[in-house]
């Protein structure tokens, strides 16, 4: 027996114990005729105390870092405690020892406060894996992926696993291929995500179906991006939206309170689509502070309707403001005392190539209620104060605003505010706040995807196998989907139709994203002409799931949240990395098994390749 007790056990009470203990060296102190050696293992870290004898031992045999030590000995009072160790009222009086494995000196300090970089500490992942902070990482998605479990076994959902080679249907990210040695010239794909397979199930009768499962995306990457990267993948059949929303609502409160004590009481505030994207400038907003947009001037259609016509700021002879397609404003409270230094850092922020704006009008409302503005030559006083009305702005507030294009300016004002919040103290990361966001959406219009001299085509928001509110059914069934002008898309009946999908978002992050599926042939098929599938392509690529239709096909839904992110934000972490064992790098690379890398010939002729 290698030992009786790990490195985070034993407390004053088991003091005059003997024990055995084994673990990895994390440092060693000689001090004159004795030596003191904290012990690590995973439960973590014990101090050892060799006395004289074996110090000499020692001496001749030294030891260094991670080499791998089993040691027998009695547990002792420590004279000098430790506060920050658990194990800090105690040490072990070694008896007697033996190495059991040598290390070569690390290639960076196995500690929460390492000394190595990344790419330095992936390519040496399994030495990371033994810090501390990795390890408390590790732990908690242990902990997130056994409390769903938990919770949705106790709701009589089942755990089924589905194929991981299956045919390619590229409809949003670039699928990751394999080719088939047995099938020569032909290639199965590796699934983006359970979605046709779990529809299936519930043709199949299985009503509560569930995966912890990998998915796999051949797309560019980011901190919350892995081209493989995990998923809880849910499915219910006879259920509405509200259905889903409650269960999963209840999943996530589940989580919360088993893995991060945080008893979540409060109903989790819901939003439609358009009033994130007016009042916050995206579709995932964080909600743990106000600091809404103003629109002074949007094409933006808000309950149908196109609002902030613009008369506030036209007129004035601003061409930045009177040209522009949009004039959106944020109102940092009590800021109205920023400096100009301050303001230039926030206008080169702006410039950024990642927001893309071309600068950013300021008014500082000051105390005394006079106006400062970087417009002052074009917007007298009256003008300001009628702005800063518009926008709720008190003496001492500070105005900021963004003007361009609608969809850039939107983009970089949320951008904006998610900033102005991080550096005003407003996102802390002990506090969570949950929000449903639905209504999306169900086409939107592309002209990217067109072919040259084309007019665009609608494509889905979501997946193709997303039904359209049970109101827009009809629209969807009578109207033909073809786009006569580019021009005229939005007055098109297919741009007003609406999901019936939902996004569960955490601290403006999206975690959850789902929906109530299609489960009628023929609306199915109406989908795929929408996208602009002929009869033919539909069924190569889909006729599996036509055909399962045809035969009895419940009502259903579901929704998937993203592990990997979900443990990062429960963790305090902007990088899903942290909480995966071995991920990929900024490039797809893993670093410490050198992959992807070549084939060689041998390999190539038999999967009937030939590189071009």
């Amino acid at each position: 027996m290698y030992r009786t007790h790990h490195c985070g056990e034993l407390r004053q009470s088991d003091v005059g114990k003997e024990i055995k203990m084994a673990g990895w060296v994390q440092t060693v102190r000689k001090f004159g005729s004795i030596t003191f050696v904290d012990l690590r293992d995973r439960y973590g870290v014990t101090q050892l105390l060799f006395g004289e004898q074996l110090t000499k031992r020692l001496d001749e045999n030294p030891l260094g870092r991670e080499f791998v030590l089993q040691v027998n000995g009695r547990v002792a009072e420590r004279t000098s405690k430790n506060a920050h160790l658990s194990t800090g009222d105690i040490e072990i009086d070694v008896s007697s020892y033996s190495i059991l494995n040598k290390s070569a000196t690390p290639p960076f300090t196995i500690q929460d406060e390492t000394d190595g970089g990344e790419d330095l500490r992936m390519k040496y992942r399994y030495l990371d894996l033994r810090r501390n902070e990795l390890k408390k990482n590790i732990e908690l998605r242990y902990a997130v992926n056994r409390a769903a479990r938990n919770y949705l076994h106790e709701n009589n959902f089942i755990d089924i696993e589905t194929p991981f080679l299956i045919k390619s249907t590229p409809e949003g990210a670039r699928d990751f291929v394999v080719p088939s040695r047995m099938n020569a010239g032909q290639f199965y794909a590796l699934p983006q995500s359970p979605q046709t397979f779990k529809q299936l199930l519930m043709v199949s009768g299985y009503d509560r179906y569930f995966q912890v499962v990998k998915c796999f995306r051949d797309e560019d990457l980011r901190a919350d991006r892995q081209p493989e990267f995990t998923q809880i993948d849910c499915e219910m059949s006879f259920v509405e939206q509200e259905d889903i929303l409650e269960m999963f609502e209840g999943m996530i409160k589940y989580i919360f309170k088993q893995v991060k004590g945080i008893d979540y009481a409060e109903n989790v505030e819901r939003m439609s689509w358009e009033q994130a994207m007016w009042d916050y400038g995206n579709d995932k907003p964080d909600i743990r502070f106000g600091m809404k947009i103003t629109n002074l001037k949007s094409p933006f259609k808000k309950d149908g309707k196109i609002e902030a016509v613009g008369e506030l700021i036209n007129g004035a002879g601003f061409g930045v403001f009177e040209n522009a397609e949009t004039v959106l404003a944020l109102n940092l409270k009590n800021a109205g005392s920023y400096t100009r230094s301050q303001l230039d850092e926030l206008t080169d922020w702006v410039k950024r190539p990642q927001i893309g704006m071309q600068g950013l009008v300021n008014i500082r409302y000051q105390k005394d209620g006079s106006f400062k503005s970087s417009v002052d030559k074009f917007y007298n006083t009256e003008k300001l104060k009628s702005i800063a009305a518009s926008c709720k702005a008190e003496p001492g507030d500070l105005i900021l605003l963004l003007a361009g294009r609608e969809e850039r300016t939107r983009k970089a004002i949320a951008e904006l505010r998610l900033e102005l919040g991080e550096r005003s103290g407003f996102r802390k990361k002990n506090e969570f706040k949950l929000l449903w966001v639905f209504d999306f959406p169900l086409f939107e219009y592309s002209e990217d995807d067109s072919s040259p001299g084309s007019i665009g085509r609608w494509v889905a928001r979501h997946h193709p196998f997303t039904a359209p509110k049970p109101a827009d059914i009809e629209i969807m069934i009578n109207n033909n989907p073809a786009i006569e002008n580019a021009a005229t898309y939005l007055e098109h009946p297919y741009s007003g139709i609406k999901a019936n999908a939902y996004d569960m978002v955490l601290n403006g992050n999206e975690i959850g994203g789902g929906s109530i599926r299609i489960f009628q042939r023929e609306l199915q098929e109406k989908m795929f002409e929408a996208l602009g599938m002929s009869k033919e392509e539909a069924m190569h690529k889909f006729g599996f799931l036509l055909g399962a239709f045809e035969y009895g096909a419940p009502p259903h839904g579901g929704i998937a949240f993203g592990f990997d992110r979900l443990c990062a934000i429960l963790g305090g972490s902007e990088s899903i990395r942290d909480f995966i064992a071995f991920p990929k790098n900024n490039s797809g690379r893993d670093m410490m098994l050198d992959a992807p890398s070549p084939i060689d010939e041998k390999q190539l002729k038999e999967l009937s390749i030939r590189l071009a």
